[in-house]
């Protein structure tokens, strides 16, 4: 993948960058059977109530079928496209099958049309394979890592992501993830080898505030713009600090750096959380 950056022509211009998407095949379009309908829901819950600030609006999607499960064990599958998603920052995969079906799966960083992929105990560890990590040698690069054995993917799915398998030890196997975190899973959770595709995202500069828009994210205010009513950091005469022990959240709740985890039922399989000195 490569970068693409304008010529400062306006000042919405300067400085922006888009991918070239020269991996992608030509002229494929989404497969009509792998496609459902995606609701926008700006940022409200069933109740229409805000619970995540700055969403709404952004072009229409529809919703790519993702196999994130890889459960079609031992059948060889041929990558027939790479394709561009608009729900997701990777690129993916349509792979056919020597059945006959069809799947959409995460993109390998270096997988190419017409290679081959597989899934189970019998797969090579070859990018786009998925495999249980007990097969996995010790040190490999993964992504699309299950939790819970059976569930389907949930961890290292976003562009350019890689996490690594540290050690094993009974039924249980550590995983470095890309945040640093260590965190254990079981040996029969599948895992597909490689880093995610599309690593040069996070080197793209939007350039102006449109193209937040597109993606459906809206303005944020600083607080401290805001007048005291309306933020515990507005109000006073001209600019002014935050003038306070520590920042808060607009509902005057502790912010930036505060931990808010509260899932003490996960907590035994946290090796060592991110942020900690190796």
């Amino acid at each position: 993948m490569a970068i693409k950056i304008y010529r400062p022509t306006s000042a919405g211009r300067r400085n922006m960058s888009v991918s070239t998407f020269s991996e992608l095949t030509k002229d494929a379009t989404p497969r009509r059977a792998l496609l459902a309908p995606i609701r926008a829901q700006a940022g409200r819950n069933n109740r229409g109530v805000v619970t995540t600030r700055h969403r709404g609006g952004g072009h229409k999607r529809r919703y790519r079928v993702i196999d994130f499960r890889r459960d079609n064990y031992g059948v060889k599958g041929r990558v027939e496209e790479i394709q561009y998603d608009p729900n997701r920052s990777a690129r993916i995969a349509l792979v056919v099958y020597t059945d006959g079906e069809r799947r959409y799966i995460l993109a390998a960083e270096g997988l190419k049309v017409n290679d081959v992929v597989m899934s189970g105990p019998g797969a090579d560890i070859r990018p786009g394979n998925a495999l249980q990590i007990r097969s996995i040698p010790l040190g490999t690069v993964v992504h699309n890592v299950e939790i819970y054995p059976g569930r389907g993917g949930q961890l290292v799915r976003a562009a350019g992501l890689s996490a690594q398998v540290l050690a094993k030890e009974g039924t249980m196997a550590q995983i470095r993830l890309p945040s640093g975190e260590v965190r254990s899973v079981d040996v029969n959770c599948l895992a597909t080898i490689g880093a995610v595709s599309n690593s040069d995202h996070a080197n793209i500069n939007l350039g102006k505030a449109g193209r937040k828009r597109w993606l459906g994210i809206r303005p944020g205010s600083r607080g401290i713009a805001m007048d005291p009513g309306s933020h515990p950091h507005g109000g006073g005469e001209g600019r002014s600090p935050i003038g306070m022990k520590a920042p808060k959240t607009p509902w005057g709740k502790p912010a930036l750096g505060k931990k808010t985890r509260v899932n003490k039922r996960t907590n035994k399989f946290i090796v060592r959380r991110r942020g900690t000195v190796k």
